[in-house]
Parts: C-alpha cells; sequence; structure tokens
C-alpha cells in the first residue's frame, strides 16, 4: 500500500512537473515545482509520522512558515547566482561586484541551514522519540526518492543525471 502510494505521489510529482514546464516564465516554474514539493512532503510526512490532529495543527504552520522563508531566500540567491554568472562571463569582471554576489551567494546558503536548523529543532520538541526516528528516515528516503524521479525527468529530457 505505502509503495503504490509513493508511486501515486511521484506520479503525480512527475505530471506538476510536466504541467509546471509549459508554463512561460521559469522562475514562476520553479516555484509551483517547490510548492508542489512542499505539499508532497506533508502528505507523505503525516503518513509516516502518524501525526495526530493536534500534532499537525502545531506543525503544519511552521513548516510552510519556513519553507516559504526559504523559497524567498532560494528565489534571491537564484538572481544573485544569475547576476553572478553574468559577471564572470562579461568581457570586464568586476571582483569587487563579484565579491559582493559572492558574499550573498554564501549568505543565502547559510540562510538555508539556519532555516533547516530551526526547522529541525521546532519538530524535536514537538515530536515522540519514535516520531523523530521516523522523521530523520522519511528525510532520507524523501530525498532519495526525489532525486531518482529528477534523474528519470532528465533522462526523458534526455539530459545526464547530476553527479552525487
Amino acid at each position: 500500500m505505502k509503495k503504490t502510494t509513493i508511486l501515486i505521489l511521484s506520479l503525480v510529482f512527475l505530471a506538476g512537473l510536466a504541467f509546471a514546464s509549459a508554463q512561460d516564465d521559469a522562475l514562476q516554474r520553479r516555484q509551483k515545482v517547490r510548492e508542489g514539493l512542499v505539499t508532497l512532503r506533508l502528505l507523505r510526512l503525516t503518513q509516516s509520522l502518524d501525526l495526530t490532529d493536534e500534532q499537525t495543527a502545531k506543525i503544519f504552520p511552521s513548516i510552510i512558515r519556513i519553507e516559504k522563508e526559504k523559497m524567498d531566500i532560494l528565489k534571491r540567491m537564484s538572481a544573485d547566482i544569475r547576476d553572478l554568472r553574468s559577471m564572470i562571463n562579461g568581457p570586464t569582471p568586476n571582483e569587487a561586484d563579484i565579491e559582493i554576489k559572492y558574499k550573498n551567494v554564501r549568505a543565502a546558503q547559510q540562510s538555508i541551514k539556519d532555516k533547516d536548523a530551526e526547522l529541525d529543532e521546532f519538530l524535536e520538541k514537538n515530536l515522540t522519540s519514535i516520531q523523530k526516528a521516523k522523521y530523520l528516515l522519511f528525510q532520507i528516503e524523501f530525498f532519495r526518492v526525489l532525486n531518482d524521479s529528477m534523474d528519470r525527468v532528465r533522462m526523458m529530457r534526455n539530459k545526464p543525471p547530476l553527479k552525487k
């Protein structure tokens, strides 16, 4: 039953990716995919951890808030990365501007790590020991399945998978 659910959710995810790829704006497409992933992750998390209604009511708003904050950071970081590439590949790279963009990207990376740590700390306080262990295993499995799905999508698009 769980494998069937995972398969169905993966297919929904892949369909969402296909739908998102039909959109005009790449930024909107990425944001919709991220939102879909957060939703998929929340659904799977609820099942995997056997959350009570009370836990769900307490945990979900925090997860959604943190994930939204991470999406905002990622949006700014993507713009900085795009600018950094442009600067580096430009005819006369300006080291001072490059240094600023570099520091912005590094700060954004740290902010994302901080948000993940904030979420882990929050869950640590609101889950039982068994649920904490299940969460750890859930995270590993969820991201493994996600990476495998992304590799399949890349292969369908005739692009090589990312090296791990």
